[in-house]
Formats: C-alpha cells, structure tokens, sequence
C-alpha cells in the first residue's frame, strides 16, 4: 500500500499529465514555488471561483463584491502594519544550508505527537472492537497520556513565545525537542530571526524620484480602503459585507508542498463590517457558514476541523482556521477572523480621511468592527485535487485512474463520443455537442477504442460520457455513462441537458446551503 507521501507524488504528476497544473517557465528549468493552470485547470479553478463568488454575493442580500488594484499607496501597507510586522520566524540548519520557518518545524513536531495518540487510539480500537471506549482509553493508557502531557508542554511554551514574539525560546524549543532537519538530520541550527515577506518595487521614472510600492500581499487592504465608497455608492446598511477575488504575493523563503504555499497566489475574501460589540456573534455565525460551504462539496465531513490560533495577529480579537486532512496533514484552507475596528481606524489615521459609518438606527457614527472570511483558492484547489483522487482495481486485473470532482466543479461536464468513426456516428455526435455546448463545458472524443476513451476522461474528473452507437440513429437514444460508478444508461437525447444540468450546475451546491 502507498504511503501518503507517495499518493502525493502520484497527485502533483497527475495533474501535469493531465493538464491541470505546470511548473512556471519549465523550459527554462522553471521558477521556485510559482506555478501554471493549464486548461483543465484552469476550469476547475475558475469553478470553485464562481462556487464562492456566488455562495457570497447570490445568497447574501447584503454582500457585493469589488476588484481593487494591485499596487497601492505604500501607506496603506504602513497604515495596515505590514511593514513592520508583516514577518515569518526562519531559522538555517548550517550543515544543509537549507532555511525553514521555525513555528513550522514546531508545528509538525506537534503534529507527529498527535499521530503517535491517533495510532495507540486505532490499535486499541482494532484490538476491542464495538466494545472500545475511546474516552476512557485516552484517559487511562499510560503511553497516550504520556504523549498527551508532552504535547501539552510543547504546546504551551511555543504558543507563549509566539505571543511574546521570543525568537530565542522558539530556537530552544526546537533543540529541546531534538528537531532534526529534514534534509542534513542534523541539529545544528542557527538563531531565529524575522523575515518580511513582501515584495517591493519602484513605480515611475527614476529620474524623477520613483515611489517604492509593494505588491499587494493580501487582497483585504483594498476592501477597506473601499469599504465607504461602495457603502455610500451601493446605499449599504450594516451589517453589510464587500467580497473580492485576487492575487496577492509573498517572498515566501520556505514554499513548498506543491501549491499549498507559493509566491503568486489568488484569494477569495470577504469582509463583513458590524456594529461594535456584535463582532464575536458574527465571526461565529461566519465560522458555522463557511465550514457548510465546504463540506457541500462532500469531500468528506471528517477531513475538516478547526483550529483555533495560538496566535492572534495584532488586529484579531478572535481567529481559527478551517483545516483540510491533506495527504501531508491537516492543514489551513480557510481563516476567519474578527479583525476589530483595526483597520479602518489605522486608514482613518494615517490617511487624516473620516472614514465612519453613520449608523440611522442609533443616530450616531463609528467605526465598523470587521470579520473576515479568507480564503486561498490555489489551496483549495489542492483540497479538492486529493480528496478526490484515486486508484481503483477493476473486475478482471484492470485499472483506472479517476478524479472524484463534485460534479459542479468539473473542468469538463460531459464528453459525446462516436462508437465508430463512420456511418454517420461522428456527424450525430457533433450534432449533440453543438447542443450541449452552450450550457456545459463539452468535449468531442473519437479517438482509440471506446474504454480509452473513458478512462480519459476519468483522470480529468468529466462526471459523463454520452457514446453515440447505431442504434442512435434509430430511436435518438445514447449511453450515458456515469463516471464514480461507471453505470451505463439508455437515455433519449431530448432528455441530456436536464440530466446534465441537474448534477453539473453550481445551483445544485448553493441550494445545499440556502
């Protein structure tokens, strides 16, 4: 059986084979941590694109988007703090000469503690069977507890240095805890210091004195600068919410993982602006609907978790995160966050602009409190890339390679294929892509024998395959095949589109949350 390290491998070689991902520039040896969408991609991305963008602005009557410039005033990043706290933890193993963030190291470490519980858990559970009490196990096994109380020591000392910004008890943390480095196995680590993350650049001519501005490297700050113009312009009423989808960018020195942490990415985020003092009702109202969101796509409920921060960023009165079971661990898809009045007060400040909101209700104005919906869309790209991936033995020693995409985001819905290539079938088979084409991503396929033909299609997710044969062009019926259990059904061809349409449109998923 392939260990979890090794499916991973087969999913990234998967996705270049199959079109959905590149390395950039691979001709030229390709760009560390920066990668392409081909056209598979491409599609799949932008549906998960148009799952949230319409989750937020369809479903909410209070919430419309904006799409704010890149390059911003470089106050803005000075006003937002990140300047001067915008900074990763990294330390260097001298014998590897490899760099990695020291909070990470810490956090697989914790990682793999727990994996030693869930392990003496899943034997027990094996070994006991319906009997098994799982509370009790915990509770009284002295190698979980054991584990259990080392974890919660490590736990607590490195959520305190975090707190405390104590780069030095992060480092000795790591030698404590006997961290290797992945790559020497050594512990010869240097001391940990801060790194800023952004990246700058210059903006007009240098003869003329150029302005440094900064690649955005988050989306959020353009919202905000925003927020009165589209409350004033949209006659807005709080609680009201301003959704965005754009790239940001960040010097990450330790990206990895594949797309999970790259330098150019893209975020979906939405910010919901409330009264003061009704923020915590609302960042757990936002927790409830965003973890539903996700698990409308029926990935698998038990893969999500939260996971709230040892760290709250310095605007934050309250933050967890949305964790996916990836197939490296649980890691963050999505983050929600109560950011306070931090923002615009900061904007309201440094700018010398009155930016409060005159609330008709109360007859008095404030500044909004935010919570913040954020969200990565390369990430949860990979999220779905590998929940849905698998290898399947078929009846008679056959294989097949098939992605289990939800339906609605399938970068192809169906593809029409001819039996043969003559007597007419091919002709019948572009005459029902030209029918579907209009409403569904469609693709015409005749050649190779027909299994080939559907074992393409598995590998890039297409959730039908309609095969045109003679009896077609006797009583307008085809095979319809379906991918997840490869059932195969006669069905007239005046009824395709709705059958299509009742599985493949997005309406299908935001009916599940509405």
């Amino acid at each position: 059986m392939a260990t979890q390290d090794e499916v991973f491998k087969k999913i990234v070689s998967h996705a270049k084979e199959y079109g959905f991902v590149f390395q950039s520039s691979e001709i030229y040896d390709g760009l560390s941590a920066v990668y392409d969408y081909g056209q598979n991609g491409v599609e799949l991305k932008n549906n998960i694109k148009r799952y949230w963008w319409d989750s937020m602005t369809l479903l909410n009557e209070n919430i419309v988007g904006i799409d704010s410039a890149i390059f911003m005033h470089p106050t803005i990043w000075k006003a937002s703090g990140h300047v001067d706290a915008f900074n990763d933890p990294l330390i260097d193993n001298r014998d590897s000469k490899k760099r990695y963030r020291a909070d990470v190291l810490i956090e697989d470490y914790l990682a793999k503690i727990d994996e030693k519980i869930d392990k003496e858990v899943a034997k027990a559970r094996k070994r006991f069977g319906d009997s098994f009490d799982e509370a009790v196990f915990c509770s009284t096994n002295p190698r979980v507890l054991e584990n259990v109380a080392k974890r919660d020591a490590v736990h607590e000392r490195f959520a305190n240095a975090l707190n405390d910004n104590n780069l030095e008890e992060l480092r000795q943390i790591i030698l404590d805890c006997e961290i290797v480095c992945p790559i020497s196995g050594t512990r010869n680590w240097t001391d940990v210091r801060q790194f800023n993350l952004m990246f700058k650049t210059e903006m007009g001519s240098t003869a003329d004195g150029a302005m440094g501005v900064y690649l955005r490297p988050e989306t959020a700050q353009g919202i905000f600068v925003n927020y009165l113009n589209v409350q004033k312009t949209g006659r807005m009423r709080i609680p009201f919410g301003i959704a965005q989808i754009g790239k940001a960018f960040r010097n990450e020195i330790v990206a990895r993982q594949f797309i999970f942490r790259m330098r150019e990415f893209e975020q979906m985020e939405m910010q919901f602006f409330v009264r003061p003092g009704q923020e915590l009702e609302w960042f757990g109202k936002w927790k409830e609907t965003r973890m539903r969101w996700h698990k409308a796509l029926g990935l698998g409920d038990w893969k999500y978790r939260y996971h709230d921060h040892d760290k709250l960023a310095h605007y934050a009165n309250a933050a967890t995160d949305i964790e996916f079971e990836m197939p490296f661990g649980f890691k963050e898809v999505e983050g929600i966050h109560s950011r306070t009045n931090f923002d615009l007060s900061q904007h309201e400040k440094f700018s010398g602009k009155k930016i409060q909101y005159f609330d008709p209700e109360l007859n008095e104005s404030y500044t909004p409190y935010v919570i913040e919906t954020s969200i990565g869309v390369d990430r949860m790209f990979l999220t779905v890339l590998c929940s849905s991936y698998e290898e399947q033995e078929l009846e008679g020693g056959d294989k097949r390679v098939v992605l289990h995409l939800p339906a609605a985001l399938a970068p192809v819905k169906c593809a029409v294929m001819p039996l043969v290539r003559k007597d007419g079938l091919p002709e019948k088979a572009r005459e029902i892509v030209n029918e579907l084409r209009f409403d569904f991503t469609t693709r015409y396929d005749e050649k190779d024998s027909i299994g080939k033909r559907y074992r393409r299609q598995d590998a890039i997710g297409t959730p039908f395959c309609i095969t045109v044969d003679h009896q077609t062009l006797e009583d307008n019926t085809v095979t319809l095949r379906r991918r997840d259990t490869m059932e195969q059904s006669r069905v007239n061809v005046a009824d395709l589109h709705k059958i299509i349409h009742d599985e493949v449109s997005i309406n299908s998923l935001l009916r599940k949350l509405s």
